[in-house]
């Protein structure tokens, strides 16, 4: 298993180290690899599975609380778990912001939110306020004019040059292919680092969207949406930047919560289940749990009345 350096209540790297890390590895030539993750212990195995960085899914975060990807999570929300998430591993750490919670000064004060809570980067959509899953249809997106003014205040917003913020354009499934590769120009003269451009269908859609924007790009390779599977090798060749798994974590670990507890109800008991389960010893690794005992021992060393170090 890969340690995390640092304390046990903290990563090695600082928040400027992780950010800086990002930018580089951004225009290195290799693939980014950011599977979703809903939680910190979640982060904590990506990380040891070797991918490059961690992203934290609106969707992921909005159905773990229960709720549909519709708009209802808070900034507060998203970045108490966004935090959360990004001071569990070394690893950079890139959120959904939605549509940046309101308005353009909304979305300066997400920018400014995110980054106070160790965020190395978050992206923003042309959709209107409240929005939908990018690979729903009924979808709206905002004037041009209106995604830039949006992005102006994020980007003029930041105090970390190296925080990322990548714009994504909703508009392949509204107004067609052309119309998301002029809004994300737009998007690149407007200051965005990343583009993500949602909902892309084909292979041949990704390339198109390749050869026509000088900008780094951002695949969405979700299950069961619009767009076709394509590998991390696939991607690699087509030249694309960085590759989200945005609730691929989720959707496994829910769909063994939900056949296990089937099983745990009918047979009256879990022992069936017991070969799929993580072990605790393989728990304690990831909660580096040794490591807090050994702290804790070294805290506690003064003898109380009546008891024997």
């Amino acid at each position: 298993m890969t340690a995390t350096s640092g304390s046990v209540f903290s990563s090695g790297r600082s928040d400027a180290d992780k950010r800086r890390g990002l930018r580089d590895a951004l225009n290195s030539g290799e693939l980014q690899r950011w599977p979703g993750a809903f939680s910190p212990l979640v982060a904590k195995m990506v990380a040891d599975a070797g991918f490059e960085g961690v992203y934290v899914s609106g969707a992921a975060l909005a159905a773990d609380l229960g709720l549909p990807d519709i708009g209802l999570t808070t900034l507060t929300e998203v970045a108490a778990r966004g935090g959360a998430i990004a001071r569990a591993t070394d690893l950079p750490t890139v959120i959904d912001a939605d549509t940046g919670f309101g308005e353009p000064m909304s979305a300066a004060r997400t920018v400014a939110t995110l980054e106070d809570a160790g965020l190395s980067g978050c992206h923003l959509e042309d959709q209107v306020n409240p929005k939908r899953c990018g690979h729903l249809d009924g979808k709206e997106v905002v004037p041009v004019d209106d995604m830039l003014r949006r992005l102006g205040a994020a980007v003029g917003a930041r105090r970390d040059e190296n925080f990322i913020v990548c714009a994504r354009t909703d508009a392949r499934g509204v107004e067609g292919l052309d119309a998301a590769i002029d809004r994300a120009k737009a998007y690149v003269d407007a200051g965005a680092d990343l583009i993500f451009t949602e909902a892309l269908a084909t292979a041949a859609e990704f390339e198109r969207f390749r050869a026509a924007v000088d900008a780094p790009l951002l695949a969405n390779m979700t299950e069961f949406g619009k767009s076709e599977l394509l590998t991390a090798q696939q991607l690699r060749d087509l030249g694309y930047n960085a590759v989200i798994y945005p609730v691929t974590t989720l959707r496994i670990a829910m769909g063994a919560v939900e056949a296990g507890l089937g099983e745990l109800s009918s047979t009256g008991t879990q022992r069936g289940l017991l070969d799929g389960m993580q072990h605790r010893a393989r728990l304690y690794e990831f909660l580096r749990y040794a490591d807090y005992n050994a702290f804790d021992n070294q805290l506690f060393t003064y003898t109380r009345p009546g008891v024997q170090k």
